[in-house]
């Protein structure tokens, strides 16, 4: 079952999403940890406001167990200037500095809802999750009034590529982030 992410999915969430935040080789990560982040992360998913808030993130739900097994987060583009505010009240609550960032990059272009991230725990891979929240996406933003999704994939990941490409994504340019090169690839809704 697909469906919007509730404060308590915090545990199952963020170790999902930390999958591409280590892959990302963040300097964030790399200067204070990733156990530091994770925990950074689990606290601050409860901000209404921030990247990886619990109201940006969808779930996709094992029925037999009721845990999140995969995660889409996401956010118009015209919000990503301020997506990142919501984190300072976790940065001080957790005692850390208060000008960590984890992103500094622009990743969205104008006028699309940007795909943040998107993972499955790893004991989940390869059963069809990832495909699900991606066909779950385009009739849950139509409904939101959203015309476009957008999303940026490494080039050293061609097998999500790929994913991306079946699932109706195409490429619309290039894009630095952080250290990494990335395809920036559209769909219309």
């Amino acid at each position: 079952m697909i469906r919007p992410a509730k404060k308590e999915d915090a545990q199952d969430a963020v170790p999902i999403l930390m999958q591409i935040l280590n892959d990302m080789e963040l300097k964030a990560i790399k200067d204070l940890g990733a156990d530091q982040i994770e925990d950074l992360l689990v606290a601050a998913f409860a901000s209404k406001t921030y990247r990886y808030g619990y109201p940006q993130t969808l779930v996709y739900v094992d029925d037999q167990t009721n845990r999140a097994r995969g995660i889409c987060v996401g956010y118009p583009a015209v919000a990503e200037a301020t997506i990142d505010d919501g984190l300072t009240p976790y940065l001080v609550a957790q005692h850390l500095p208060d000008q960590t960032q984890l992103f500094g990059d622009q990743e969205a272009w104008p006028n699309e809802w940007y795909l943040d991230s998107l993972a499955v725990a790893p004991d989940a891979q390869g059963h069809g999750i990832g495909g699900q929240l991606l066909d779950f996406l385009p009739n849950y933003l139509q409904q939101k009034g959203e015309t476009k999704i957008s999303l940026n994939v490494d080039f050293g990941n061609p097998k999500a590529k790929q994913l991306y490409v079946h699932h109706g994504f195409k490429h619309a340019g290039e894009i630095m982030i952080g250290s990494h090169r990335y395809e920036h690839l559209i769909r219309p809704l």
